[in-house]
């Protein structure tokens, strides 16, 4: 409209009243001068204003204070409304903003079965130990379509999706709050106003085991993270499970890899050696077909060993967290198959929780149960 006015498109502008003008007192008068400067008088009907006339801008811009009040007013007694909705159980939330819901015509929240589908993929991967990374690019490879029916998939919207509690039927109310009432801005909330926590509000996805497993895998991998001093920790890689999972036995510090292709090359060597040089870590080089070799030998030796694991497995499996049941019956499930052949990246990207290098051919890996087993290439058992 203010367009069209400096277009010369407008004469007069005519409105209802100065609430339906603006809704603060600044807006109401930059615009009315404008307007007024290119000749175009603004007549309100309620308040009975002309703002071409001489009298007109001063009871105009009270009016207009008073609107924006008034507008507060309103806004304020939303919040209140809808807050104690919130503190009496009472969910109002928009299923179009994440994956997996709509609404029925009765406004009643309902599970989208393609979407959930989805859902149902993304942390049935994460457990079986892809990292957000592999997922959205499986789902893009796929030609998945997410909630606003995008194929584009990001691994931070991923761990959104696999931090999200309403994917298990439960629902925490004001995330983020409006801030100011003339900004509309949504700010997230950090403890300046209640949060309120509703559980079972409405159909999970996910059943709540799976989900507290996942929120403690995530936070695992943050304190892996944080524990090794890792600036990145990309949870390995399809293709490379070792990433961000070796360590030195003599300095501490994790291993980089390092590879020749058209040589065939393909290494892993102490960032301490490869940064500062010999004299502060005399750890040695190790060649990638020597971890997979000693991988396969240790998992063997545990498969070969079942019945002695099998005790704690399934004591974990009956009263460990929710992750450590998890990862019990996993390991009942994968000892339960025939010795390994060949390196399987998928199967140690999933089992695998670190390897400690002792040396060119002498590792010791931890398993996610808690197994370790030191494996000395060159010899005809593990430790």
């Amino acid at each position: 409209m203010v367009k069209d006015c400096e277009d010369g498109k407008i004469d007069l502008v005519i409105t209802k009243s100065i609430s339906r003008f603006a809704r603060n007192t600044q807006d109401c008068l930059e615009y009315s001068r404008k307007l007024k400067n290119l000749g175009i008088g603004i007549i309100f009907e309620k308040e009975n204003i002309n703002t071409l006339d001489s009298t007109g801008e001063l009871l105009f811009t009270i009016l207009s204070s008073l609107a924006q009040d008034e507008s507060r007013n309103i806004s304020e007694n939303c919040k209140w409304g809808i807050r104690t909705n919130f503190k009496n159980g009472k969910v109002n939330i928009c299923p179009s903003s994440f994956l997996g819901y709509d609404k029925d015509t009765d406004g009643k929240i309902v599970i989208n079965e393609r979407e959930a589908e989805i859902v149902r993929r993304i942390y049935r991967e994460f457990l079986w130990g892809m990292n957000p990374q592999q997922i959205a690019k499986g789902l893009e490879d796929d030609g998945v379509e997410g909630c606003k029916g995008k194929k584009k998939w990001y691994a931070s919207t991923i761990v959104g999706i696999l931090r999200n509690e309403k994917h298990m039927g439960d629902a925490l109310l004001q995330k983020y709050y409006t801030a100011d009432f003339l900004t509309k801005k949504l700010v997230k909330n950090r403890g300046e106003i209640t949060q309120y926590y509703v559980k079972d509000s409405h159909e999970g996805i996910i059943d709540k085991e799976t989900w507290e497993a996942v929120q403690e895998e995530l936070d695992r991998r943050e304190k892996f993270k944080e524990a090794h001093g890792l600036a990145n920790y990309s949870y390995g890689t399809e293709y490379n499970p070792f990433t961000n999972r070796i360590f030195c036995g003599k300095c501490g510090h994790s291993y980089n890899h390092h590879c020749w292709k058209k040589r065939g090359i393909f290494q892993w060597q102490c960032k301490e050696r490869t940064v500062q040089g010999s004299r502060n870590c005399m750890n040695d080089t190790v060649d990638q077909r020597d971890l997979e070799k000693a991988v396969v030998r240790a998992v063997n030796d545990i498969i070969r060993n079942r019945e002695k694991h099998l005790a704690g497995w399934n004591k974990m499996a009956e009263s460990g967290t929710a992750l450590g049941r998890l990862r019990a019956r996993q390991m009942i499930e994968i000892t339960n198959q025939p010795e390994l052949n060949i390196f399987v990246p998928e199967l140690t990207q999933l089992i695998l929780y670190e390897v400690t290098v002792l040396g060119a051919k002498t590792f010791e890996f931890v398993f996610m149960d808690g197994s370790r087993k030191r494996i000395q290439l060159g010899t005809a058992s593990a430790a």
